[in-house]
């Protein structure tokens, strides 16, 4: 088989399995619930329940939390990822996609593909809800294009770990356990509350933890304030560095486990 056959079977087999995974989550009407509810609820329980009681320096309470929204409600989706994958591996579906002529990578890229298109539809109702709570983004094209670029790498990021996590787990149950408490970064960083405004040793995680160079890049791009190079720059070693760390572990992870299977 030629390298563009076999790049075209890829393809066509990722496809074909992202869509048979939307499909399975669509049948799963708390998908539908989370992508919709969680977002709003969340947003209007920060600006108006808490939002008089943070205090982030100048400008307004919701114009420096919608990042962190952002990344929180990507990170309620990977349990559900490394949930589905390990269904998948248990109960048979796995073996019968070995019998298809199709790439192994296939299985993998399907169960990250369909979980970016998910999780693009819920940041766009993040940015909606939020657009109706005040909050006004002034990003020119080019910081827009930097921010979907750097969003998609953090979900990308985010769905690989939690494909390998779903490979590694010995039962479907056990699986969401390490992605819930991954989910739960974003509140140990700067999401919503600046960093020199917490303990010392909480301040020095949360400033050495990936979560928050991508927030501050996140938040300065929409607001069209100056973001210092340094944290662009890193926000794109953690994202572009646990994408490929994450990745390249799950193949071979996979391939280990279908040889012992």
């Amino acid at each position: 088989m030629s390298v563009k056959n076999s790049n075209q079977s890829l393809y066509r087999a990722t496809k074909t399995l992202a869509i048979r995974n939307l499909k399975l989550s669509f049948r799963t009407p708390g998908t539908f619930a989370l992508a919709l509810v969680m977002p709003a609820s969340m947003l209007v329980v920060f600006v108006y329940a808490f939002g008089g009681a943070m205090n982030v320096g100048e400008g307004n309470f919701i114009d420096y939390i919608v990042p962190g929204i952002i990344l929180v409600t990507i990170g309620q989706f990977a349990p559900s990822v490394s949930v589905r994958l390990s269904n998948d591996m248990t109960n048979g579906i796995i073996d019968r996609f070995r019998t298809l002529p199709i790439s192994n990578a296939s299985i993998l890229l399907a169960h990250v593909t369909s979980s970016i298109l998910q999780n693009v539809f819920t940041v766009t109702i993040t940015m909606g809800t939020a657009i109706l709570l005040g909050f006004r983004p002034t990003a020119n094209f080019k910081d827009w294009m930097i921010i979907i670029l750097l969003m998609i790498l953090y979900i990308k990021m985010i769905m690989w770990l939690a494909t390998l996590n779903g490979i590694l787990a010995k039962t479907p149950e056990s699986s969401s356990d390490l992605m819930l408490l991954i989910s739960a970064l974003p509140f140990l960083s700067s999401a919503f509350v600046p960093t020199d405004t917490m303990p010392p040793l909480l301040r020095i995680f949360a400033e050495n933890q990936p979560m928050t160079p991508i927030l501050d890049s996140l938040r300065s791009l929409l607001l069209s304030e100056d973001l210092p190079t340094r944290t662009i720059q890193m926000a794109f070693f953690w994202g572009i560095g646990l994408t490929i760390l994450f990745g390249c572990s799950s193949i071979i992870m996979y391939k280990i486990k279908m040889k012992r299977d």
